[in-house]
């Protein structure tokens, strides 16, 4: 058996078949693994992954091993492993997983490292600490790297982040800024995904309650529109004037922190910003107010501040703590506020991530073709790899479009023609 760290392998049989379930849904995916499984782009490439262990998620390095590579797979969050999946890739189809469904700090970072071991060439992140790693205890491996991927707003943050301070030692393309990623994957992905995990977790009627969206980007307008959609009054809080003001022409009412921690029932973290939630914004809360958190890192809602507010906190459902405040007041956090999305539920459904990982797959083909060519910086998936896959995706739910005429084309090219 190939080398693994999974938490049962007796979960393997139900685990194929949630993954054939996802399968049936991600058309794209499948005609790419078709034609990698013709062409062997990846042949003999170490592919090391770091990225959240779920059903879509094996389809994806299913896609990826047809197409030769070499892989190993850890997981990207201690709560996001679906650990049928984790043994169905084991035991079923014989790809090196190292990830458990809550994990401790020690053993999240041992993962890495085992995914490191297989000195990989080509990286595929979600929050780049693969990435992170290679560049901090792992040095001696980036002359093994011929480039990475990174799939999520955070992530490609740190990047960038990495590019601007001349530290990033390969290049990246950031998967994440593709239109057929950021803008159906995080708006209707997350929007879907997190309202799923919020209900799951405390059975709540969202109709009439007011619920907090704490940053307007792709992902809390997806959160935005699926509370309005099931009847809460939705707010928003930002930093940036532009999404402040789009939310606005939306119909939200948008509200500093400090004012929206008021009138919250329920709050809800999209940010990728540390201490989004914290001290004097949990002394203004109701009781029974609701913390969730749908950004990539655990660091949006300040527990540990929180934690000393309390004088004490018991588990009260799966997945929902609650913190008994002095003045008699409770306030409820869900998921450890890690991504609740992920942690309480299933994360997006399959038919959106077969645009984000079908990027994945092609952006890997390409950092392959072009990674030696290309320079130490974050790159933008190819256009015509984020067409392609719209085009494909059209395909597959019988949408036609139409074709420009040849007149068309030359009156678009032309700067002669006047009004």
């Amino acid at each position: 058996m190939v080398a693994h760290d999974v938490k049962n392998l007796a979960l393997a049989a139900e685990g194929r078949l949630k993954i054939e379930w996802a399968e049936q849904w991600m058309p794209v995916l499948r005609q790419v693994r078709e034609r990698f499984a013709k062409e062997q782009p990846l042949k003999g490439i170490r592919l090391g992954a770091c990225l959240h262990v779920t059903t879509e998620t094996a389809v994806l390095m299913l896609t990826l091993k047809a197409g030769g590579a070499q892989l190993a797979l850890c997981a990207s969050n201690p709560l996001s492993t679906q650990d049928d999946s984790a043994a169905a890739l084991v035991q079923e189809y014989e790809v090196p997983v190292f990830a458990h469904k809550g994990e401790d700090h020690a053993r999240y970072y041992a993962h890495i490292e085992a995914v490191l071991a297989t000195r990989p060439q080509v990286t595929m992140d979600d929050g780049a600490d693969l990435i992170s790693q290679l560049h901090g205890a792992r040095k001696d491996l980036l002359g093994d790297v011929l480039g990475g991927t990174e799939e999520t707003t955070t992530g490609v943050i740190r990047l960038r982040s990495m590019e601007r301070e001349g530290v990033l030692a390969f290049p990246v393309i950031a998967v994440n800024d593709a239109d057929t990623k950021h803008l159906f994957d995080n708006r209707y992905g997350t929007g879907q995904s997190t309202i799923d995990g919020i209900l799951r977790a405390t059975n709540l009627l969202l109709a009439g309650r007011t619920l907090v969206v704490a940053g307007y980007g792709m992902c809390g307008r997806g959160v935005a529109a699926r509370a309005k959609g099931m009847g809460a009054h939705v707010v928003v809080t930002e930093i940036e004037p532009m999404r402040a003001l789009e939310a606005v022409m939306d119909g939200f009412p948008v509200l500093p922190m400090a004012r929206a921690a008021e009138v919250g029932d329920v709050f809800v973290t999209v940010t990728g910003n540390t201490s989004v939630i914290r001290k004097e914004h949990f002394a203004r809360m109701k009781d029974g107010a609701i913390l969730a958190n749908a950004g990539h890192f655990n660091v949006e809602i300040d527990l540990e501040a929180l934690a000393g507010l309390a004088t004490a906190r018991r588990g009260v459902r799966p997945f929902v703590e609650e913190f008994a405040l002095r003045d008699g007041r409770r306030i409820y956090v869900l998921g450890e506020g890690r991504l609740i999305n992920l942690a309480a539920a299933e994360g997006h459904p399959a038919a959106v991530m077969d645009m984000s990982f079908a990027n994945q797959a092609l952006a890997a083909e390409h950092i392959v073709k072009h990674g030696r060519a290309l320079e130490r910086k974050v790159y933008g998936v190819p256009r015509e790899i984020d067409l392609e896959i719209a085009r494909l995706k059209l395909a597959s739910l019988g949408v036609e479009i139409d074709d420009l005429t040849a007149a068309q084309q030359t009156y678009l090219a032309s700067w002669t023609h006047g009004t």
